[in-house]
């Protein structure tokens, strides 16, 4: 059985719901999709988590290495909305066990990554899974 994204309806629902976005992979370089991305949900009102071990800070916000440091960076009473993952489809399998272990609730696999294994794994896990799709392009869509 091949995956199958949430229908638009469902993908609006998760972001309009959703507030606090873990990225995974965020880049400071501002050519890279993962910080043109994050910089535009940003300035729509969502608060970036940047997670990648090989940056300190990003946009002025300290970045966090992993997830584990990305929930502890939330801190009580508030929790990860999406974990959106820019990063090589072979490295989504330890993004899933991470969000499956910390109990996060919804994973976006940015355009190009793509992991159909992962993503059923996650969906089995009670997670919303969207795949292949650029989170902010989705986002915009909600405006027209």
């Amino acid at each position: 059985m091949s995956f199958v994204n949430p229908t638009r309806a469902q993908i609006q629902e998760l972001l309009r719901s959703a507030r606090i976005i873990a990225v995974c992979g965020l880049s400071t370089n501002p050519a890279r999709p993962s910080c043109r991305v994050s910089a535009s949900m940003q300035k729509l009102g969502y608060q970036i988590i940047p997670v990648n071990p090989r940056i300190a800070i990003w946009r002025g916000l300290p970045a966090v290495a992993t997830l584990d440091d990305a929930v502890t960076a939330v801190g009580s009473g508030r929790s990860i909305d999406i974990v959106n993952v820019f990063r090589r489809p072979s490295t989504v399998d330890e993004v899933v066990d991470d969000c499956m272990r910390l109990g996060l609730p919804a994973l976006w696999l940015q355009v190009g990554v793509i992991n159909e294994a992962a993503a059923r794994r996650a969906l089995s896990a009670g997670m919303t899974v969207v795949m292949d799709r650029c989170i902010i392009v989705e986002r915009s869509r909600m405006e027209a």
